[in-house]
Formats: structure tokens, sequence, C-alpha cells
């Protein structure tokens, strides 16, 4: 079940990965359009204005189409074979449910509770799914049909029919097969979803009431299930919808950003539930203290090779929020160094909320910058003061913390090698193939750095013959393997370049960094 989930949990990181350009362009443009910030000469009459707003709009293609691409992405890390005319039938047939489901509530709408002459938006649950006026499930609904077409797909696209209607096999078979479940599938959701969107409305309420307290708790399971790689099960449904508001914090903000920062009442209350982004403060924040204190506890002759680790590590996490690749290097020798992380990210969350601070933080530096700080700084500089000083004061706690720990407790951080002679490097293939017995004169091939790693890992996993399935999300390689036993121990991947690796079962993750897609690439190639 867990190499299920992870497998799922990959394939909804496809569309995600799109997302942080798109997100930082749309802040340079709303900071651009707003006149409040540009001064009269950059009006909304001006060719200035113009060409940005033209860059503004193009720029929320990946926003309003959310549930168009989770449709066409999911069968793209699930379908066992012929990925893309999986993706084109699971489009296909997500664009029958929503036009099943707006014909059923133009007939019966007034029966299941939904006024379909409303306006799409606010309080009406309606939305707009290429130009389908339909129910709005965010990208629930667009998740449930892809799983229900991947299903299809992985059990009839080969399916052989009798010669006179074999033109209606593979994929044609699939949308047909996809056709007809959706038309009772249409009318569950006609009856049973306006139901739910009751329901999220008053949870809606009920987060926005809890204050402090749901911030702080939702913060702490989003940090401390990163292990087991289940922590987008948490915050996808808040990022993008619906769980505190139906199409997201991510796009609400964005949508109201220059309502927000023109407005001179406190951001906290005209978006209150805009303390459910403030989680990824901790990988700006919290990462910088945790880097400091790894690198001012390494042996002194170490610290070089150590800061050669960290620094990378510490920049990709602060400035775009990927927190794993140096989470990693302290989670496997020290759980308790993560659990006393998870402690102090959900604190930093509940403390900023309490005196204010709201918006979408759940990015690094480039996300503060480009679509929090810069455009609230006219109206809302006290938001920005306090965010950044209650950041820099977690970030001393963090230092002081960790330093006392790792020292009082002896913890084998990077530097802290219990034997002089123990090393952290990356392997060449020379080395590899050394280690492996080969002869030293054998020919080394060249390829690329991706190559090497993937072939590193997949011999470190079994071989071809053990791997069932692979995926990857933002960070990490997500393998079903056959025979746990026949992997390598985790030094092996570690000296390879993984940052670490999480077995439970036959659910394996390799935790790569950002270049996790091209390595997965190469490793496809080679199976």
């Amino acid at each position: 079940m867990l190499s299920k989930i992870q497998k799922f949990g990959g394939a909804m990181l496809v569309p995600v990965m799109l997302m942080p350009f798109a997100g930082i362009v749309i802040g340079l443009a709303s900071i651009f359009t707003n006149p409040d910030m540009m001064g009269g000469i950059f009006g909304e009459s001006g060719l200035w204005y113009d060409l940005w707003n033209i860059v503004l709009q193009g720029s929320w293609a990946v926003f309003n189409q959310m549930p168009i691409l989770f449709a066409i992405s999911l069968p793209l890390g699930l379908a066992n074979k012929a990925h893309g005319r999986a993706a084109m039938a699971s489009f296909v047939t997500y664009m029958s449910f929503n036009y099943f489901v707006e014909a059923i509530l133009n007939l019966w709408g007034q029966k299941f509770g939904v006024d379909m002459s409303a306006e799409v938006g606010g309080t009406s649950g309606l939305t707009l799914i290429a130009g389908i006026k339909t129910l709005d499930m965010s990208i629930i609904g667009a998740l449930l049909v892809a799983g229900i077409v991947v299903w299809i797909h992985n059990k009839y696209y080969e399916k052989k029919l009798p010669d006179a209607i074999g033109v209606f096999q593979g994929s044609a078979l699939v949308v047909i097969i996809g056709f007809v479940l959706m038309l009772p599938l249409a009318f569950l959701t006609s009856w049973l979803w306006p139901m739910v969107q009751h329901m999220i409305n008053s949870m809606q309420g009920f987060l926005a009431s809890s204050g402090t307290l749901g911030v702080g708790l939702f913060t702490f399971l989003e940090r401390i299930l990163i292990p087991t790689g289940l922590h987008h099960f948490i915050w996808t449904p808040f990022d993008y919808g619906p769980a505190v508001v139906p199409d997201g914090t991510l796009a609400h903000w964005m949508n109201n950003l220059s309502e927000f920062s023109s407005s001179t009442q406190p951001v906290k209350s005209l978006f209150p539930e805009g303390g459910f982004g403030l989680y990824g403060n901790t990988t700006v924040f919290g990462i910088a203290g945790i880097a400091l204190a790894i690198y001012a506890t390494a042996k002194p002759e170490k610290k070089k090779i150590t800061a050669s680790l960290l620094i990378p590590a510490a920049l990709t996490s602060m400035l775009t929020g990927i927190s794993e690749p140096i989470e990693f290097t302290f989670l496997f020798v020290s759980p308790l160094l993560f659990f006393i992380h998870s402690i102090f990210s959900a604190l930093m969350s509940t403390a900023m909320y309490a005196a204010g601070v709201v918006g979408y933080q759940g990015g690094g530096l480039l996300d503060y910058i480009t679509y929090n700080w810069i455009p609230m700084l006219s109206n809302h500089s006290g938001m920005v003061i306090t965010h950044i000083l209650i950041g820099l004061a977690f970030t001393v706690l963090y230092f002081f913390v960790f330093r006392f720990l790792i020292l009082k407790m002896d913890i084998s951080t990077p530097g802290r090698e219990k034997m002089a002679t123990e090393e952290t490097k990356l392997y060449s293939k020379a080395d590899y193939k050394a280690k492996k017995g080969e002869s030293k004169s054998t020919p080394v091939p060249q390829g690329s750095e991706y190559k090497e790693k993937a072939e590193y890992f997949l011999d470190m996993l079994g071989g071809r013959d053990n791997i069932e399935d692979v995926t990857n999300c933002a960070t990490r390689l997500r393998v079903t393997v056959v025979d746990p036993s026949l992997m390598k121990p985790d030094e092996q991947f570690r000296s390879a370049g993984a940052h670490g690796v999480v077995r439970k079962g036959k659910a394996v993750q390799v935790i790569v960094g950002l270049s996790v897609p091209q390595v997965r690439d190469e490793f496809e190639e080679l199976l």
C-alpha cells in the first residue's frame, strides 16, 4: 500500500514543478501593474501597464488550469505503459465528466441545491473548466477521474478485440469504458459534492477560527511526515484546495494579491486562511540555523568539506523551499534532531500567525520576495518586518539548540565522523568499478553525471530484475523493489551521491535532490 501511495504522491508532483516559475512571474507582473507601487507614470493607461498585463495574463495558465494539469499528469506517473496515450485518454474522459455534470445540473440543479444561474466562484460552488460550467472540485475531481482512467488503461489498453471491431481497441477502448463510467459518476458527484462543499465551508470556518493552534498543528504534521514522503497529502489540499479555500491558499493569494496589497486593513483580517501558507518558513530560517550549527560543530580539519556539502543544500532550501537534501543529512544520524526541527517549524508558524503574518510562503526566498514582501511593502511594511524579525529569531534559536544537542549528545552530523579516515565524497565511476573488484585498467565509459548516478543506484537497488516500477517526486527516486534484501547498505547510496534512503518494505525512496527527474530518465533508459 505504501508503494502505491508513494507512487501516487510522486505523480502528483509533476504539475507542481511548473508552479514556482509561474508564481514568480505573477508576482513580478503584479508589482509592475500596481499603480500604487509604480506611480502615475506607469498607470493603467500606459504601454508599460499594457505589456506587463499581457505577461500577467499568460502567466496564469498553470494556476487557472490546475485541474486539467493534474488530470493529464497523473497517468504520466501511474500508467504502466503508453503514458502519453493514457494522458490523452484521461483528458478526454475528464472533459466528458464535466460536460455530464454541467448537463445534469442544468436540468436538476435546484434539486441538488445548486444554482446554475449564479456566477462562478464565491459561495456558488461553481467553476469553469475549459469553458464548462461545472462543480468546483478543485484537483479532487481531476485526481478521481484520472485514477479511474489509469486503472482502465492498465487493465484494458492491450486487450485484443475481434478484427471486426478492432478499430475500438487501445486508447479508444479506454475512452469508451471511461465515457460509460463517467455518466453514473457525474450523477453521484452532482448529488453528493454540494453536500461536501457545505462541510468544507464549515471546516474552513473552524480552521480559520482555530487560529494559532490549527496553523501550528498543520505545520508540525507537514514537517514530521517528510521522512515517509506522505507530507504531500497534508499540504496539497491546503495549497491547491479545497481544505480551507476552494481554490487553495496559493491561487487565492495570487488572485487577490493586488487587493490585499492596496488595502490598509490588516492582511490577516482579509485572509485569515493565509496562516496555512506559512509552513515553508522553516525551509528558509530554520534550515539556515541548522546548517550553521552543523558547520560550527564540524571538526576543524573537516570544516571546508562540510561547508562544500552544506552551502549548496542550504541555498537550495532557502531559495526554492526544497529542504530535503539538507534535512536528510541529519535525519538518519539523529531522528531526535528531526523531531525537534518539526516542533520548531510549528512554533515558528504559530508565532508568525499570532503576530499577524499571513500569505503564501510554501516556497523559498524567491517566493517571499516576489509575491509577499515587495507587494506588501507599501501598505503592510509592518507585517513584512515582523515576518523577517521572527524568522531571524528562530534562525538564532535553531542554531544554539542544534549546536548544543550535537555537542552534548555527540551526534555524528557531517564533519563529525567517528573515524578520522572517514570521508564524505561522491564516488567516481573508476572508484565504483574498483570497489566492485573490476580491473583499474578497464576503460571507463564516458557519460553524464545523471547516467552514472542512475547506474550506481540501479546496481545498489539489486539490479534490473529487482525493480517493479519507478517514479519520482521533487527530490526522490521512488522505487518498488521485488526483494529488499538484495539492496546495498545506505552508506553505499550516500557514497554515490544520494542524500539518504528511506526503506519501507518494498517501497524505497532514494533522496537524490533536484536532479531526480534527469536521474529517473536515465534510470528508466537502463531498465
